[in-house]
């Protein structure tokens, strides 16, 4: 029964939030069956491709933003560096960091139990994490290709 029901109030939120796409007039590609929904946004360089997740079983809605790049190995410590010291700055949201293949991927979550999360808090969620994606992505990038040092990163951070 409490399965029945987180499904139904799960399948609402996907409604909310593909109203709010759609009022919009946002481009996405959506799969009801998984309550997901791919989409992404131009930025100022590198593209900002991400997944929104309705997640039933955790009753969260889950952004999540993948950079379009792994660390390569031997950068992969300066890029956890990295990682530490841009989340430490962050107002909402979070980037997760694989050492093991050097994935970077930004999720900003917002639970919906026993809450309504309306049009205006996805799209929140939504510039939000388009906007730190775009912040950071180049400079996870130029680590990654050796064209900033971390200790560079690090500088500008505290700047």
């Amino acid at each position: 029964m409490a399965e029945e029901m987180n499904m139904q109030k799960a399948k609402e939120v996907f409604a909310t939030l593909i109203n709010m796409l759609d009022t919009r007039g946002w481009k996405y590609t959506k799969h009801e069956d998984k309550l997901l929904i791919k989409s992404g946004v131009k930025s100022e360089d590198l593209p900002v491709e991400f997944i929104v997740v309705v997640n039933p079983r955790n009753e969260v809605v889950q952004f999540l933003s993948a950079m379009p790049f792994n660390m390569p190995e031997d950068k992969r410590v300066d890029g956890a560096i990295a990682v530490c010291a841009a989340n430490y700055g962050l107002v909402d949201g979070s980037f997760d960091y694989d050492l093991n293949d050097g994935e970077i991927r930004f999720r900003l979550t917002s639970s919906y139990r026993e809450s309504t999360l309306s049009e205006a808090v996805f799209e929140y969620m939504i510039m939000v994490s388009a906007l730190t994606v775009d912040q950071y992505n180049d400079k996870f990038f130029m680590i990654a290709k050796g064209m900033m040092t971390v200790q560079q990163f690090l500088e500008q951070e505290e700047a």
